[in-house]
């Protein structure tokens, strides 16, 4: 699904009333748990959570117009999906979330590359995501893409 929105509050009102309590959940929990110099902005048409110009001036390598993104977090037609870049290019960071989930949710984790998908809103790990959050700085991130992802 595809939301017009200017802005993260304008983002959250375009949802269905149930998905609007699972995304605001999960937007509060990233807000209180990310490292204070990640910013929030819309990012491809989905709440985003940035490495901003002031930071890395380089951008985004796929268009450097672009703040480096590190989190996204999207209400889809079947699921919410939570992207995490981080988990995408530290393989010692995707095996902790793998091993973790089960801990956490009772049903088997679906996962791409980057993408978490929550089809069943009662069954979202936040303690778990709150964790996932602390784990990797801006300056570490902006590291690990310059090594990992940029070209």
């Amino acid at each position: 699904m595809n939301y017009k929105a200017d802005s993260p509050e304008d983002y959250l009102k375009q949802l269905p009333e149930e998905r609007q309590k699972v995304v605001s959940k999960l937007r509060e929990t990233i807000l209180r748990n990310l490292p204070k110099s990640f910013e929030e902005q819309m990012s491809y048409g989905m709440l985003g959570y940035v490495v901003p110009h002031s930071i890395y001036p380089d951008g985004y390598h796929c268009d450097p117009k672009l703040p480096l993104p590190f989190i996204n977090l999207a209400s889809q037609k079947n699921f919410v999906a939570l992207y995490h870049s981080g988990i995408y290019a530290d393989k010692k960071l995707q095996d902790w979330f793998v091993n973790e989930y089960p801990k956490h949710c009772e049903r088997k984790l679906d996962m791409g590359k980057s993408c978490v998908r929550f089809k069943y809103m009662d069954d979202i790990p936040y303690d778990m995501i709150a964790t996932l959050c602390t784990k990797m700085t801006v300056e570490e991130w902006v590291t690990l893409y310059e090594k990992t992802v940029k070209r």
